[in-house]
């Protein structure tokens, strides 16, 4: 059954959002050689804003893993779609991962006349780890709306539970890189200490029987939100777990936010 729901999720979406047009493996910056690329997808109404979507999972990225018809909901609605492939395990670590996706949102930026996007309102969204990165850039966009982040992994589950490469999280030491373990590391690269007065809107969708990051994860990022007195919301998913067969389709929820936040159109009662 969790098949048949996947399948006919996924033909729903290849259905829609047909007339597109993507540019692929656009170079943004380079590392130790390599080129660090995106894929730009462009709607066939264009609304003048853009949603960088950060590709990582467990902090992997895979240029293969860019569907741009999965962004169906997105792009209907108008929005460019920056799909953002960062430097990845097992080569590099979080801290060296993290300025890959905050040089992109620059150059995105740099180049918005190019793409015809207005470069002081971009959205930054992802799943997981992508999402996690995309916090951590979000002082650089003008709305976040994202999955399931790690937001404090001094705080893992439980207050007082380091995460950052030890105790649950110990099998991704490596990621963590030489500092794993430490207060400093494990601060620096929880987007929850980033949180202050200036920080863009920001939406996070977490399934409550999430059983890789915690549903506290993005509770806490929130409380943290609403005490600096920025605009914030969380939408828990009953019973879904780390990803479900039909989050494509909740685009819906990004796109709706970044109207609200970025364009100002007020949400339908």
């Amino acid at each position: 059954m969790k098949l048949l729901g996947l399948m006919l999720g996924i033909a729903s979406l290849l259905a829609a959002a047909d007339d597109f047009k993507r540019t692929e493996d656009v170079i943004y910056g380079r590392k130790f050689g390599t080129a660090l690329t995106m894929d730009v997808i462009e709607p066939a109404k264009p609304n003048g804003y853009g949603m960088v979507f950060v590709v990582s999972g467990s902090w992997k990225s895979n240029h293969a893993s860019i569907v741009p018809k999965y962004f169906a909901k997105v792009l209907d609605r108008g929005y460019t779609v920056f799909a953002v492939v960062p430097s990845s395990q097992p080569r590099f670590t979080i801290p060296e991962i993290i300025e890959d996706v905050r040089l992109a949102v620059k150059v995105i930026q740099t180049d918005a006349a190019k793409w015809k996007v207005d470069g002081t309102k971009i959205g930054l969204s992802g799943f997981s780890a992508g999402c996690h990165l995309a916090l951590l850039a979000m002082e650089k966009a003008g709305a976040v709306a994202c999955f399931f982040p790690p937001t404090d992994f001094l705080n893992w589950g439980q207050t007082g539970v380091n995460g950052a490469g030890v105790g649950p999280l110990v099998a991704y030491r490596e990621i963590f890189g030489p500092k794993a373990g430490t207060e400093e590391l494990g601060r620096a690269v929880s987007p929850v200490y980033l949180i202050n007065e200036k920080t863009p809107p920001v939406l996070l969708i977490h399934g409550d029987k999430d059983r890789t990051v915690p549903l506290q994860q993005s509770e806490i990022f929130i409380e943290k939100m609403k005490q600096a007195g920025v605009r914030n919301k969380l939408i828990v998913m009953p019973g879904k777990d780390h990803g479900w067969a039909t989050i494509y389709e909740d685009f819906t929820m990004l796109a709706d936010w970044f109207d609200q936040t970025l364009r100002g159109i007020q949400a339908v009662p």
